[in-house]
């Protein structure tokens, strides 16, 4: 008898039973292999994460990286190595910062303001790299590889105390330096944007000046010689100009020549009513002067009498005809900032001067006489443009008040695109001055029909025998009640995606932007009087506010303790100043007491400002210092760049073009105030040596540097 042993541990019953069970059919072993398989399936996605959950954990984890903390400033150098051996992507610190809560309004139920909304968002727009603060914590690799990633990380170091630095052998001036939030012209990044930058290969980028390059300069061949301006002159050709702005294609590294006859203007307000001819004279503004008693050349000067003006009966009584229309106009206190269109005797902005009212006089590109220049050089705040087809370089709601007399600019052309335009810059509730010699503007074509068009109000109207000027007052509209009331919508609403912030280089729509409505967006209320409207931040910046008043209160103490006595520099001599990458205005309220205007210039790739500026009670536009500025040789006694080539690494071809225009711009014997990280200052104080411009003074702390120099007569 034969005995089957079973398997170690298998009982023989179970055997037995093995071998007496049917054979399994063909639907049950499919079912055994279905529950097999599903068995598999779930016990691998249980052990095994799917690429899903990869991703998931990847964008968990960087998205804390983006709310956390940022760094302490000062980390251990085994940190440090570390985060260089790793090469982390070059995500901002303003990235990484916590998501603040929407500002607390001081109004129940208010809405953050749409122009502080836009104003965040230009700050981290994708294709406009945003300008930092240059007094931001770096991220200690990117110094220890001495590099600078393709997009916007904070570039400078300096001192967070906001204390300024001892003296060293009682030689170094008492400086201010900036502390952390000095600059504040930035805001946290989006997410999603920050991701998209991180994700880009970082780029390695030269220096912004070769220390090994040696310059050697030589003087434009322009025919306009001493005049010369770029973008506005036809192929140098001084007699002919373009009708709008026309850089070169290359960038400009010749030298303007300087007038035979040179020589320093006089202090203000001497220069006011007094400059020297050589400076400005050509044959064409010479036979202008004999022609208008306002203007009169005496000898080597051209003399400005006070009680004349291109207004009969002289200017001051012009401004008391305006005051007897409209008494609630209230200047220097209601009225801040007026735009005066075609710039002759600038006698408009001197009255308003004595009013403490700032007028930016415009001289227009098609003016061969060149009396901006002459008003620049007089001291009064002019720039020149063109009324064509493209918006001026203003933020919309700028100015106050709009004046022009006898500028003989067709308004109704064109379907009124330049009405609508004085209507973009023009402040809601603003006032818009015309005054004519023809007595009766109805006569005009068309005027009464484009002013009906845009809605705007006749509050006023007069014939004034002393001045023979026929003077009308208009009024825009504070609300868009007006306008839904047209029964003709010619011109139309602009639609939404219609930006009227964007200046630079923007055609002129043929339509109206609506008024501002909130409580909380700007323009929907008047400015408080001046000046007490240079230190009110309205609610409608929310919580930029702080940011704001910080910039006031960073600016105010450096140029106190260190810009006023520090430097080696004669303010008394100093009328014209431009502050060449303006933030929020800090910088020229700081000087607000001071017998100074200053042009504050925001770039046109840094976030948009300039509103804020206007806000202020303070006057600039928007440039790209890649290409020259519009303004005349020699027209501002300071300039003051405040950590400018260091934003331009990756914008400007040829970077030493933008020292060859300061070079124009600025007169001899005029100042510049230049602050730098010190792998920028140290090349450009041999740039500008070799320009024979004068170093009076340097003071280096850290990587960050300060130098104070003086351009001299000296031309190749």
């Amino acid at each position: 008898m034969t005995v089957f042993r079973g398997p170690p541990g298998r009982p023989s019953a179970l055997v037995s039973w093995w071998r007496r069970r049917p054979p399994l059919g063909f639907a049950a072993k499919v079912s055994i292999a279905i529950a097999l398989g599903l068995s598999f399936v779930i016990t691998w996605t249980t052990l095994a994460p799917t690429s899903s959950s990869q991703q998931i954990s990847t964008e968990r984890t960087y998205f804390a990286a983006d709310v956390a903390d940022p760094p302490p400033g000062a980390a251990s150098r085994n940190a440090t190595a570390r985060a260089v051996h790793r090469k982390p992507r070059p995500t901002s610190p303003r990235g990484r910062k916590k998501r603040r809560s929407p500002p607390r309004s001081r109004r129940p139920n208010a809405t953050p303001s749409p122009d502080a909304a836009a104003l965040k968002s230009n700050l981290t727009e994708p294709d406009a790299r945003p300008e930092q603060g240059p007094n931001e914590p770096e991220p200690e690799w990117e110094w220890e590889d001495e590099q600078e990633p393709e997009l916007s990380v904070p570039e400078d170091n300096a001192d967070a105390t906001g204390k300024a630095p001892k003296e060293e052998d009682d030689k170094a001036p008492a400086l201010e330096w900036a502390d952390e939030s000095s600059e504040l012209d930035g805001e946290e990044e989006d997410p999603e944007a920050a991701k998209s930058k991180a994700s880009k290969k970082k780029k390695k980028l030269p220096p912004l000046f070769s220390s090994a390059a040696h310059y050697h300069w030589k003087l434009c061949s322009a025919k306009s010689g001493h005049h010369y301006t770029p973008c506005v002159d036809f192929d140098g050709d001084g007699s002919q100009k373009h009708h709008e702005r026309s850089c070169p294609r290359s960038p400009l590294t010749c030298l303007v020549s300087l007038p035979k006859e040179y020589k320093l203007p006089a202090p203000w307000p001497e220069r006011k009513e007094k400059v020297w001819y050589g400076n400005v004279g050509h044959p064409r503004l010479s036979s202008y002067a004999k022609d208008h008693n306002w203007l009169n050349r005496t000898g080597e000067h051209l003399v400005f009498p006070p009680d004349e003006s291109e207004f009969k009966g002289g200017a001051r009584h012009y401004i008391d005809t305006i005051d007897e229309m409209a008494p609630d106009l209230d200047w220097g206190k209601n009225i801040r900032i007026a735009l005066d269109i075609g710039c002759k005797s600038a006698g408009f902005g001197v009255a308003l001067l004595e009013k403490d009212v700032i007028t930016l006089s415009l001289g227009l590109t098609n003016d061969q006489t060149d009396l901006a220049q002459v008003a620049l050089e007089r001291g009064i705040p002019a720039t020149i443009g063109s009324l064509g087809s493209r918006r001026l370089p203003f933020p919309s709601g700028s100015f106050d008040i709009i004046h022009c007399s006898e500028c003989n600019i067709p308004w109704h052309s064109n379907g009124g695109k330049l009405l609508i335009e004085m209507n973009r810059i023009l402040r809601p509730g603003g006032y818009f001055i015309i005054s004519s010699r023809h007595g009766d503007l109805e006569s005009e074509e068309g005027i009464s029909a484009s002013m009906t068009a845009v809605c705007w109000n006749v509050i006023a109207y007069n014939s004034d025998d002393a001045s023979e000027l026929g003077v009308k007052i208009f009024q825009r509209p504070a609300s868009n009640d007006e306008y839904d009331l047209r029964a003709k919508k010619d011109p139309p609403f602009c639609k939404e995606e219609q930006n009227k912030a964007t200046a630079w280089y923007t055609p002129i729509k043929h339509c109206l932007h609506k008024a501002p409505v909130g409580i909380e967006e700007r323009g929907s209320e008047w400015p408080e009087e001046w000046p007490k409207r240079l230190e009110t931040f309205p609610d409608w910046l929310g919580d930029l506010q702080t940011r704001v008043s910080a910039d006031h209160s960073h600016w105010k103490a450096v140029v106190e303790k260190s810009y006023l006595d520090g430097l080696g520099i004669n303010w008394t001599n100093i009328r014209n100043v431009l502050d060449m990458k303006a933030v929020y205005g800090g910088f020229a309220a700081a000087l607000s007491s001071e017998k100074v205007w200053v042009m504050n210039v925001v770039p046109v790739h840094a976030p948009d400002t300039l509103p804020v500026i206007f806000e202020r009670g303070l006057v600039g536009v928007y440039h790209d210092w890649c290409e020259p500025f519009s303004t005349y040789p020699r027209s501002y006694d300071l300039l003051h760049a405040d950590h400018l080539f260091s934003r331009l690494k990756n914008r400007c071809k040829e970077p030493v073009a933008i020292l060859v225009e300061m070079d124009r711009i600025l007169r001899p014997g005029g100042w510049a105030i230049i602050r730098e990280k010190l792998e920028i200052l140290d090349p450009l104080e041999a740039i500008l040596k070799s320009l024979h411009w004068e170093i009076v003074m340097t003071f280096r702390k850290d990587k960050e540097g300060i130098m104070s120099v003086k351009k001299t007569t000296w031309r190749p």
